[in-house]
């Protein structure tokens, strides 16, 4: 394996459109959401370790996930998990890990990657993964795998890429926000519109460039602890000065303001995994296309369905057409798939019972 390869494992989310399985407590990475026998953050891991040394994989997450970490993944050493003592979106921990990988390895390649996708080919995923690490080893670029649509979905953001580059490696014209459904649909009749799935690649030189270069206040707050990184005082520098950062996203801080930005379209195929339909959509179906998962059922006059249990109940269901049905502990939940946006709504009303 190539030690100049390293990986940032996004794992901080809270996944609340996924309640009442996944809670602030327990999101949904480290639930086990396709019934596979793993949780999503050690397919994640696993995937990435054909290609990445395991100890230059770094997780970045919340505090207080740490014990689920490194209970899921023992495999890795305490010092790989990177704890957000306040959560700042995604800009403020992928600089505070770059330049910790800086300073153990000034020619690191690195890949920013969520914890909580689903990626079916994986050696094409590891294809696409060692073509990028390629053209950043070469260039001074900013990369990122572009998701082929296969519909109009209004839930993704966009990225537009150059159509007249022959190369399979694509100049990003610009990153196009959430689109309604005409404009969306417009976009897949074009041809040079990729979803943007959240997946970065870049050398860590180049990227370090960038946010002096674009987000120089947040470069040199974090600069400031540049000779604690990797020591035992790494700690106290960043619960101490973590919350001065931004709250912004990495697209917002750097991508979308540089001009060297590149998109290699994947060959795989990805799901976000952002709702319980997404789930539905990749889990195997019965004749009737519900899908099960950890429920011995009794389904009559039942279709379109996602049903999950705990410990192999019995779930009988007779007319329920398009539903997702969810028991977990002392939560039963049982709501229309076509408005499985408002879970996260509700999830607050169920917090302040």
């Amino acid at each position: 394996m190539n030690k100049n390869y390293y990986a940032i494992l996004m794992a901080g989310g809270v996944g609340s459109r996924f309640w009442p399985v996944s809670t602030t407590d327990f999101p949904k990475q480290f639930h086990d959401m396709l019934g596979s026998g793993e949780t999503l953050i050690q397919k994640t891991f696993d995937r990435l370790s054909k290609l990445i040394p395991i100890e230059n994989i770094l997780i970045l997450t919340n505090e207080k996930y740490n014990n689920l970490v490194l209970e899921q993944l023992p495999m890795v050493k305490q010092e790989q998990v990177l704890l957000e003592p306040a959560m700042r979106n995604t800009a403020p921990c992928i600089l505070y890990a770059s330049l910790k990988i800086k300073k153990q390895n000034p020619d690191a390649l690195m890949v920013v990657a969520p914890s909580d996708h689903w990626i079916e080919d994986e050696s094409a995923f590891i294809a696409n993964l060692e073509q990028c690490f390629g053209f950043c080893n070469q260039n001074n670029a900013l990369m990122t795998l572009g998701i082929q649509p296969t519909f109009p979905n209004t839930g993704y953001g966009y990225i537009e890429f150059d159509k007249s580059y022959e190369s399979p490696i694509k100049r990003v014209i610009q990153f196009r926000e959430k689109p309604d459904y005409v404009t969306a649909k417009g976009f897949v009749e074009s041809g040079n519109f990729l979803w943007n799935g959240g997946i970065f690649i870049w050398s860590v030189q180049a990227i370090i460039e960038a946010f002096e270069k674009f987000q120089p206040a947040m470069q040199n707050l974090f600069m400031k602890g540049f000779e604690s990184y990797n020591t035992g005082n790494e700690i106290d520098f960043i619960n101490t000065n973590y919350t001065e950062a931004e709250n912004i996203s990495i697209d917002y801080a750097v991508m979308e303001k540089a001009e060297n930005v590149f998109v290699l379209p994947a060959t795989f195929d990805w799901n976000d995994l952002g709702t319980w339909g997404s789930l539905h959509d990749k889990l195997p179906k019965d004749n009737y296309n519900n899908a099960v998962v950890n429920a011995t059922v009794i389904l009559e006059n039942a279709s379109n369905n996602i049903i999950r249990a705990e410990g192999k109940k019995l779930v009988v269901i007779d007319g329920l057409d398009n539903f997702i049905i969810v028991d977990k502990g002392d939560i039963l939940l049982i709501y229309p798939k076509d408005k499985e946006q408002d879970i996260k709504r509700i999830t607050a009303l169920a917090n302040d019972l």
